[in-house]
């Protein structure tokens, strides 16, 4: 039961008073049928998040820091191996400045090192660049400001 308010005229002033109402709650049918609904816009939303999530691991294939989290100015990690088609993508990490550089006599026949470098420093944590790699085999890059440190990668295309 719930109240109402009923309004009436006595001598010019206005009076309100409750009055009690029915309220009838949604019958169990309705709320299920709703609640069905529900569900599957929700799985059908989620669904579509999933595979456009699965697409999008599958493009970026691996991911490598620039700077190893205690500091040593490595890539981490130092290999990777990929299908072609897929791309790599390198986070600043620490011990910044830090690029990317391919060397041409170090890639395979048909591959572009220029393309495929990132010269620029990346000058802060979180900046990071990708590369996508189409040709299969080994790829040998290094960190120019870091090179004499022995900071180089390698990158295995199947």
């Amino acid at each position: 039961m719930a109240l109402s308010m009923k309004a009436s005229t006595a001598f010019g002033t206005k009076v309100v008073a409750p009055q009690r109402t029915s309220v009838r709650a949604r019958a169990t049918p309705v709320v299920s049928a709703t609640l069905r609904e529900d569900v599957a816009r929700f799985a059908k939303a989620a669904g579509v998040g999933i595979a456009s999530l699965g697409l999008a691991l599958s493009a970026n294939a691996a991911s490598v820091k620039l700077g190893a989290d205690g500091g040593a100015l490595v890539f981490e990690p130092s290999t990777v191996t990929i299908k072609a088609g897929e791309s790599v993508t390198w986070t600043n990490n620490v011990g910044f400045p830090h690029n990317v550089v391919f060397d041409e006599d170090a890639i395979p026949s048909g591959a572009n090192a220029e393309s495929l470098s990132h010269e620029d420093y990346l000058n802060a944590p979180g900046e990071s660049v990708s590369s996508k790699f189409t040709t299969p085999g080994e790829y040998s890059y290094y960190c120019e400001p870091h090179q004499g440190a022995g900071m180089a990668g390698k990158i295995i295309v199947q």
